[in-house]
């Protein structure tokens, strides 16, 4: 019954998703395409902000971690989301004001064309690869909950979200964003309540740890030295991940993009504690990890069949609200960034259709062969921490910096990352860290920290282009601010 109830609330689901986009307005441009016309206000830009960062990760898989190592679980995704949107609440406006609505756009004024090319192309390598970890989750969580085989649920999740995303563009996006939301938040309270009083609360919670022997478990500081690797790669990818500038970028004025920012601040805090929390929850609920994970669990077994039904589709939607903003931002890398040549208005947006199901079907191929959402997100993360972190954010603070530093520290981070790969693949390269550790990922940033600054110092500057690019940003609030 739950799973009939389920699938019918699916179909309506996507059916009310293809209703509210195919109404909306028609996209005639790739700037409506890609940012909605900038047209659209902070708040439902804050909403979508939200929702490309709470998918399969937040949803399943920190509960999951959280059933093990109780409140420090929260160093998974959440201490790095609060960092990263802090350091955007800071550099939100300079993002804005500097003029170009892309990071590959931004680099060739920055740098030069070939420095851009290079970093488009992690940045796609990036967003296609989490891409596939979101339909890793899909898969996962639809194979649990409908019974299916997980590659035949990975190919429905994922077709549901490029029917509405070829669709809509980035209107769409943030018009399903908002309605996926409201069905995200409506699950996970109704999920926590159920959890929560059905395990008898946290005074429960804290006798079973004890009765386990997790004397930290509700600790909340316990999982910093444990998740410090993902604090740090996390934090310094997530700070510069595409589709949040790209949401950036699409706010009306300056001032708008931080206020986008500020909100979504306070409102990671207590949905992430509430995932937590009923991750921990199971510790009393089931004597082992259940198939599927603690929130499919607790579903399934301790929900009536009509709101189970109800909370499938809003951690679908969760999972289906990141993977749509993951594939947009990489179409649009494709697009903007990577493609070359004047083409007409209609020419660049009937390709942009076109790499929208491109990166939907590498992604897809991506997530049939690897089916671990941390192994491909590790992957991702490790790729742009290493290469792009350092020339991009350098970009708007050190005026010394070239492009020729800028491309030797992005070929420095990506044999590095690459270097790294090939370890994780079992062959014998000597090494002095540990694989997936705080200090791989360190060494690989202050490498390529070192490359920028000695290549940058070692060749000829170029003040002209780094003066107006970081006058324009005014990242630091030197003169009036702007508010276009």
């Amino acid at each position: 019954m739950l799973r009939i109830i389920s699938l019918v609330g699916l179909l309506v689901y996507f059916a009310v998703l293809l209703v509210a986009v195919t109404r909306e307005k028609k996209n005639h441009s790739v700037l409506d395409y890609f940012f909605a016309g900038r047209t659209l206000p902070f708040w439902a830009l804050s909403i979508t902000f939200i929702a490309s960062w709470w998918g399969a990760g937040s949803a399943i898989s920190t509960a999951d971690l959280a059933y093990t190592d109780g409140l420090g679980a929260f160093w998974y995704y959440g201490v790095p989301v609060l960092i990263s949107t802090l350091l955007m609440i800071l550099g939100a406006k300079g993002i804005r004001r500097v003029g170009y609505l892309t990071q590959g756009k931004m680099m060739e004024a920055r740098y030069s064309k070939t420095v851009s090319k290079i970093l488009s192309v992690m940045i796609l390598i990036f967003m296609t690869l989490t891409a596939a970890s979101q339909m890793v989750g899909i898969g996962t969580f639809f194979g649990t909950y409908l019974g299916l085989n997980y590659e035949l649920a990975v190919v429905v999740g994922t077709g549901i979200v490029l029917i509405y995303s070829m669709f809509g563009g980035f209107r769409g996006v943030v018009l399903t964003d908002i309605i996926q939301f409201v069905l995200l938040l409506i699950s996970a309270v109704a999920v926590f309540v159920v959890a929560m009083h059905t395990s008898g609360g946290l005074g429960a919670i804290q006798a079973a740890a004890e009765a386990a022997g997790k004397t930290e478990y509700m600790s909340v500081t316990a999982g910093a030295s444990k998740y410090m690797t993902y604090v740090i790669t996390f934090g310094c990818a997530w700070m510069i991940q595409a589709n949040v500038w790209q949401r950036i970028s699409a706010a009306k004025t300056d001032r708008d993009a931080r206020k986008m920012t500020v909100m979504s601040f306070f409102a990671y805090i207590p949905l992430y504690l509430i995932v937590v929390l009923t991750g921990m929850a199971g510790l009393v609920l089931f004597e082992q990890m259940p198939e599927g994970g603690v929130v499919t669990a607790v579903v399934v077994e301790y929900m009536p069949p009509a709101l189970g039904a109800l909370v499938f589709v809003g951690i679908a939607a969760a999972i289906m609200s990141t993977m749509d903003s993951l594939i947009n931002t990489g179409a649009m890398t494709l697009a903007i960034d990577l493609r070359s040549g004047e083409k007409s208005e209609e020419e660049k947006l009937k390709f942009s259709r076109t790499a929208t199901l491109l990166v939907t079907a590498v992604a897809l191929v991506i997530s049939l062969g690897i089916r671990s959402i941390l192994e491909i997100s590790w992957m991702a993360s490790d790729v742009i921490t290493t290469g792009v972190f350092v020339p991009l954010v350098a970009g708007f603070l050190w005026r010394r910096g070239n492009s020729k530093g800028a491309m030797a520290a992005m070929v420095t981070g990506l044999v590095y990352c690459v270097y790294n790969l090939l370890i994780g693949f079992g062959l014998p390269l000597p090494a002095f860290w540990a694989p997936q550790s705080a200090p791989q990922v360190i060494l690989g940033v202050a490498l390529s920290l070192a490359v920028y600054v000695g290549v940058s110092l070692c060749t000829e500057p170029e003040y002209d282009k780094a003066d107006r690019f970081i006058a324009a940003a005014n990242l630091f609030g030197k003169r009036g601010g702007t508010e276009t």
